[in-house]
């Protein structure tokens, strides 16, 4: 079985949005810090973009949690495959993920950080998928509601491939 990939969100369409939530986060952090976590591998790309949009003092962290494996469907089990390197007890956590779906990843990560006494705990999403919702989880930004569709692009994969499309497409699969 052989894919291939359909234009959903554009590259520019992306950029205007992220400096938007840049511009959100910057406002509601006002005279605060903030300690980014990253989810690799899927949210470097959106991480880093949006970091150089954000105005207010900034820290950077990344972590690992897999659910999917290789597959296109998620197993509903977060582990943690790479840790932080830094200390989140005290900070203004903002959990930094590319797309949430079952919110299983989510969920999880917001347990993680409050066991680890963070002074608190947001979550910012690239993409959301809310047909896909499992458990309910409050995402307080959201780049792009989209539908039940199995996408990569802007760090996001198949497989391990499709993470340098600059937009974000369908993967759609020949018969």
């Amino acid at each position: 079985m052989s894919e291939h990939i359909r234009m959903m969100i554009p590259e520019e369409e992306l950029a205007n949005r992220i400096s938007e939530l840049g511009a959100q986060i910057s406002e509601d952090y006002a005279g605060e810090k903030v300690f980014m976590v990253g989810i690799l591998k899927g949210a470097a790309f959106f991480s880093c973009e949006l970091a150089k949009r954000i105005s207010v003092p900034l820290t950077i962290d990344f972590m690992a949690t897999s659910s999917y494996g290789s597959g296109t469907v998620s197993s509903g089990e977060v582990v943690v495959t790479k840790d932080l390197d830094l200390d989140v007890e005290g900070e203004n956590v903002l959990i930094v993920e590319d797309i949430i779906d079952s919110g299983n990843t989510l969920n999880f990560l917001s347990g993680f950080f409050k066991e680890r006494k963070a002074k608190s705990v947001r979550m910012c999403a690239m993409l959301d998928k809310p047909d896909r919702r499992e458990v309910d989880v409050k995402v307080d930004y959201t780049g792009f509601t989209i539908p039940d569709e199995f996408v990569v692009g802007y760090g996001l994969d198949y497989d391990q491939k499709y993470r340098n499309l600059p937009y974000i497409g369908v993967v759609e699969f020949d018969k």
